[in-house]
């Protein structure tokens, strides 16, 4: 999907805010004015697993039930809306599951009781400046440490601080066709940030015990590899209490 700004489209308005750093409105508006030639094309990338009936989960957790609830036959004949020359029927869907399935964020309560839950943390920090990292050398169920994260962000080409890091493991295409450096917030392809074959759950752990969030299942990452410096958007359903919430998480690359 490309975005032009000379239609000042709601997303590529909301990147200049955040860009400009929750700066006055008259500033907002001048840094939009800089942003160069208003028919420039941006490109938005779409890193969201579509939820489904039955879909796979992490092996703690149990597969969601998303079914029809009403059809437009049943409405039709079962509720007499509108009038008799223009009848309105609709449709729901009933969804049953737990709040870490799909492309999801996890919150800080999820591995620590004293953590927020996902209502209560900031807005910002589910969007922001990202980089992704080609990883897609790893094997399944391969560890990750230290010198992959630093050769990685060396190719990138970016220095880590503050962005949001997403890592491109090539896990979802080939089965579905941790360290703080600086990043405040990463995202994984998979059902979680932790390989399944254990119990040992590191990189929660030390998420926990830094105070770091993370995003997981989320697809298209191989799309956002190379491209240097982006903007990552992942707002969470606000769920009360939530240890964690589905998000629509999506990126704009300037092309």
């Amino acid at each position: 999907m490309r975005v032009r700004r000379n239609a000042v489209s709601t997303v590529a308005l909301w990147r200049a805010v955040d860009a400009a750093g929750k700066l006055q409105a008259a500033r907002v508006v001048a840094v939009w004015n800089e942003k160069g030639d208003p028919g420039m094309a941006e490109r938005m990338v779409d890193l969201t697993l579509t939820l489904t009936d039955n879909m796979p989960a992490h092996k703690l957790f149990q597969r969601p039930v998303i079914v029809p609830h009403y059809t437009h036959a049943q409405t039709r004949e079962q509720f007499f809306l509108g009038t008799e020359d223009d009848r309105l029927s609709f449709a729901t869907t009933y969804m049953g599951m737990i709040d870490h399935i799909g492309t999801h964020v996890d919150a800080f309560y999820h591995v620590n009781p004293e953590g927020l839950s996902v209502d209560r943390m900031p807005l910002d920090m589910f969007m922001g400046k990202a980089v992704c990292w080609d990883l897609t050398y790893i094997p399944d169920l391969g560890d990750i440490d230290v010198a992959d994260f630093e050769e990685a962000e060396e190719k990138g080409g970016v220095k880590v601080d503050g962005h949001i890091v997403l890592l491109n493991t090539g896990l979802h295409n080939r089965h579905y066709p941790d360290v703080n450096r600086g990043s405040k917030m990463h995202g994984v392809e998979g059902p979680s940030t932790d390989k399944p074959s254990n119990n040992l759950f590191p990189n929660h752990r030390v998420c926990r015990d830094r105070g770091i969030a993370h995003y997981e299942w989320l697809i298209n990452l191989e799309e956002l590899v190379g491209k240097g410096e982006f903007m990552f958007y992942g707002p969470p359903i606000k769920i009360g209490n939530g240890s964690g919430a589905p998000v629509r998480a999506w990126a704009i690359l300037d092309d």
